[in-house]
């Protein structure tokens, strides 16, 4: 599906696209052997020394009671984008962040999303669209 732009910074920036869903979700820490029971269910997890951390719709975390910090708004940004893009991500990140807006970047291979807190969610998007309109006007 390749289409040639997936890694050229300014075509990424100008065509992003960002798309913000309206699922909460949540981070949720846990050991492996408890993890594995989520897997079919949530939206993605991570290994990592010190367990795994699953992502996963609030309301189910909440019927299991299970721990988490923050309530996020996945945000994925529609073009398509190489895992080996420079800059992309950094220059996104680093819009929001001068807007006092946390993100959380997963990059799986067609698309990057980004997890921004619930209650920011809206005015994150706000900023992206609007960034990407200067660029392309």
């Amino acid at each position: 599906m390749s289409q040639g732009n997936e890694s050229d910074l300014e075509y990424l920036l100008k065509n992003m696209q960002p798309v913000l869903e309206d699922q909460e979700l949540v981070f949720c820490p846990m050991p492996v052997e408890k993890a594995e029971d989520y897997f079919t269910i949530c939206q993605g997890y991570y290994r990592e020394r010190e367990g795994v951390t699953i992502i996963i719709d609030r309301h189910l975390a909440d019927l299991d009671q299970l721990e988490y910090e923050f309530v996020f708004k996945r945000i994925t940004l529609e073009v398509y984008s190489s895992l080996g893009a420079v800059g992309f991500l950094a220059r996104v990140t680093e819009i929001l962040a001068a807007q006092g807006i946390s993100v959380n970047v997963i990059s799986a291979y067609h698309h990057d999303h980004l997890y921004v807190r619930s209650e920011q969610a809206g005015q994150a998007l706000e900023i992206l669209l609007s960034w990407q309109d200067n660029l392309t006007e």
